[in-house]
C-alpha cells in the first residue's frame, strides 16, 4: 500500500505530498525533512531508486530539479511503484505539454486531480495513459 507521494525540489521545498495515512502536521513536517536528505545526496548512477525508511522502503525517481517519492510497505513490488511514478510524470507531462516545477505550484489543483486519477485510497488505480488523459480532458470540458 501506498503511504504518501511527494515531490521535492533540489533544495527540500516540497511542491506536491498526499498522505493516505494519517499523521499529525509535526510528523509531516519531520518526514518530508528526513526523506530529503535520505534521498537527495545518493548518486543516480551507481545507487538504486529504492531505500529502506523505517519499517517501509521509499521509492523515488529524479526528473530534472525534482525528486519524487512514495512510500510503500517492505513487501511490495517496487518495481510496480517505481512504473507508476513514471506514468503519472508521463501524464503530467502530456498535461502540461513538458511539465516544470512552476506548473506544479501555480496548477496544484490539476495536479492533485491527475493525482486522483492514478491512485485511490493508497493504491494504484489506473495504468492507462491515455484512459487517465480521457478523463482529465473531461474534466476540463466541464470548466
Amino acid at each position: 500500500m501506498l503511504r504518501w507521494l511527494l515531490v521535492q525540489n533540489r533544495q527540500g521545498k516540497s511542491r506536491l505530498s498526499k498522505f493516505y495515512v494519517p499523521l499529525d502536521d509535526d510528523e509531516k513536517v519531520r518526514l518530508k525533512g528526513e526523506v530529503h536528505r535520505l534521498v537527495a545526496p545518493r548518486d543516480q548512477k551507481y545507487q538504486s531508486n529504492f531505500v529502506e525508511y523505517r519499517n517501509y522502503k521509499v521509492v523515488y525517481r529524479r526528473y530534472a530539479g525534482l525528486f519524487f517519492c512514495v512510500c510503500i510497505d517492505a513487501n511490495d513490488n517496487e518495481l510496480a511503484y517505481l512504473e507508476a511514478i513514471h506514468l503519472f510524470v508521463e501524464v503530467l507531462d502530456a498535461f502540461f505539454g513538458n511539465v516544470c516545477e512552476l506548473d506544479l505550484v501555480f496548477n496544484f489543483y490539476k495536479v492533485y486531480a491527475i493525482l486522483d486519477e492514478i491512485f485511490l485510497a493508497g493504491e494504484i488505480e489506473e495504468t492507462s495513459k491515455l484512459v487517465v488523459l480521457s478523463r482529465l480532458d473531461q474534466l476540463e470540458r466541464l470548466e
